[in-house]
């Protein structure tokens, strides 16, 4: 391929990715004004969430955990690059074929924000906008961009059949050159400031943060009594309590949904003898309690981290079933986040007396995080919580297994899933070395609504040796274990497993995360110098 026709593919390129930038900033500007939440590439993000096989979704949270919205909007804006990129080339060669292909992306976008739980029809506007937008742009850039081609491809013969008169009127190379970078760069400049400047407006007006920190709760009733022995000293071990900032984050929600508690409600429809609904004000005025529980993601592989512990504030959610009146025959209660997400909780898991399923509206002593679900949120011991913990929760359905299914079982989880009994080694890390002498091996286990009676501990697939456990804050929460171990210099391997109150051993065999959770004893390698 000539040098020439390479640069000008390039400055094509370079045509549709700033004709995608003003795509994306006037979609942006129109959902300022008009849907705030119908953003294109959030859309399209949020629906890609929603389409991905389950094993790309566990690749995702096993390799960038937290961060993995982040990658997934990385991702999409390399994408948008390069499309945008091919569209450029393509109106150069084909036009109009390239701008075509910014009405396909409108489409496209437009059907992702109106198939979103609460689209309204204005939601039609930013994608509509943003296609007029990106077509008018390309069809200008690329225009101007062929002409400076056209006008460095044959200059002599556009001069040889032409009146002198008019050979002023005549583009060329240069002049057309300085008309395409002219356009190119205003338009890229007045795309970047409207586009960001619309994103960030959205974003802040939308905040709730000042509500949320304005927010004063009323004093618990019932307060968590944290025992003596509760939280064990040993370097390297995982707090009894996980700080909000480190509390693990897993959900379908690309961007952290702004809920005002002043607009919030909550409705409890389906198999009932009265429709319930209420506002926050309503919800704790019912009267806060404290309880500790520990919330694990069905995503958490053996030894994994997407585990915490939190004291919790709520009201316990069969007490608002009770209001509304369950008739018989249900046996499921579908939750669902304004977000749309859906989850399946057993309904005897809702309404035991003897558990603590509560909707919570704060988290160690404050009100909810944002991204934890603030204003309310499910918190139920012993569920994944994929079936339970759902965030941002604005109703509930009481249904039946049979009649309703939640979000993640069509996509290959178990509708009902029980935490696994498990336990963890914190420390010593595999890859850190140690020293030889005594080291404590330390770590958590779990097994809510049940509780841990013992942990042991095995070195080099030799004898079990029990484990000293903290005392635990009530059967709903983890605890921590340790053992004192005279290590000696090389590679060993050490290998934990836990039994719960009942007596059932913690289950030996892996298996993955899907269905209904991982299983298997963690077992470490650990070096001593």
């Amino acid at each position: 391929m000539p040098a020439r026709r390479k640069r000008f593919f390039a400055w094509a390129a370079l045509a549709g990715i700033v004709a995608a930038a003003g795509f994306l900033a006037a979609a942006e500007l129109v959902a300022l004004v008009a849907a705030p939440s119908a953003s294109p590439l959030l859309a399209v993000g949020s629906f890609v969430i929603d389409i991905v096989p389950q094993p790309l979704k566990e690749f995702a949270i096993s390799t960038f955990g937290e961060y993995d919205k982040i990658a997934l909007l990385a991702g999409l804006a390399l994408a948008v690059v390069v499309a945008a990129a091919i569209a450029g080339v393509v109106e150069l060669i084909r036009p109009p074929l390239g701008s075509a292909l910014f009405v396909v992306a409108g489409i496209l976008s437009g059907a992702a924000i109106l198939t979103r739980a609460g689209a309204t029809p204005l939601a039609v506007l930013p994608p509509l906008a943003g296609t007029v937008a990106g077509v008018v742009l390309m069809f200008l850039i690329g225009r101007r961009l062929r002409r400076w081609r056209d006008a460095v491809a044959e200059p002599q013969r556009q001069l040889d059949d032409t009146d002198a008169a008019d050979e002023a009127k005549i583009p060329t190379p240069r002049s057309s050159r300085r008309g395409f970078l002219q356009l190119t760069i205003v338009t890229a400049a007045a795309s970047v400031i409207v586009g960001v400047g619309a994103r960030i407006v959205s974003a802040t007006t939308a905040s709730v943060t000042a509500v949320r920190d304005a927010l004063t709760l009323p004093a618990s009733r019932s307060t968590v009594t944290i025992p003596e022995g509760a939280e064990l000293d040993v370097a390297g071990i995982t707090p009894l309590i996980t700080p909000n900032a480190d509390f693990y984050r897993v959900d379908t929600a690309l961007t952290v949904p702004s809920i005002d508690p002043a607009t919030w409600r909550l409705v409890v429809d389906g198999m009932v003898d009265q429709r319930v609904e209420l506002s926050f004000d309503d919800l704790v005025a019912l009267g806060l309690d404290e309880y500790g529980v520990t919330l694990t993601c069905v995503s958490n592989e053996v030894g994994g981290g997407l585990v915490g512990n939190a004291i919790w504030q709520g009201v316990p959610i069969r007490d608002i079933l009770r209001m509304a009146g369950v008739q018989s025959g249900a046996d499921m209660v579908l939750s669902t986040s304004v977000d749309g997400y859906t989850a399946s909780t057993p309904l005897d898991a809702l309404t035991d007396d003897g558990r603590d399923a509560i909707f919570a509206v704060a988290m160690n002593g404050e009100p909810l995080p944002l991204e934890h679900g603030f204003p309310v949120r499910m918190v139920v011991p012993g569920l994944y919580g994929y079936v339970s913990a759902t965030k941002w929760v604005t109703e509930l359905k009481v249904t039946t297994f049979a009649e309703d299914e939640a979000y993640w079982t069509p996509r290959g989880y178990s509708a009902e899933a029980p935490i696994k009994l498990s336990s963890r080694i914190d420390t010593p890390r595999s890859g850190t070395p140690v020293d030889a002498g005594t080291v404590a091996i330390a770590g958590m286990a779990w097994a809510q609504t049940v509780g841990i009676e013992r942990v042991e501990v095995s070195i080099d697939d030799g004898e079990w040796q029990p484990a000293t456990l903290s005392t635990p804050i009530n059967a709903d929460t983890w605890v921590q274990w340790y053992l004192e171990w005279q290590a000696e210099a090389g590679t060993h391997y050490v290998t934990v497993r836990a039994v719960n109150a009942n007596g059932e051993q913690q289950i030996e065999e892996r298996a993955p995360i899907a269905p209904n959770g991982s299983s298997g004893w963690q077992r470490t390698l650990v070096t001593v110098r």
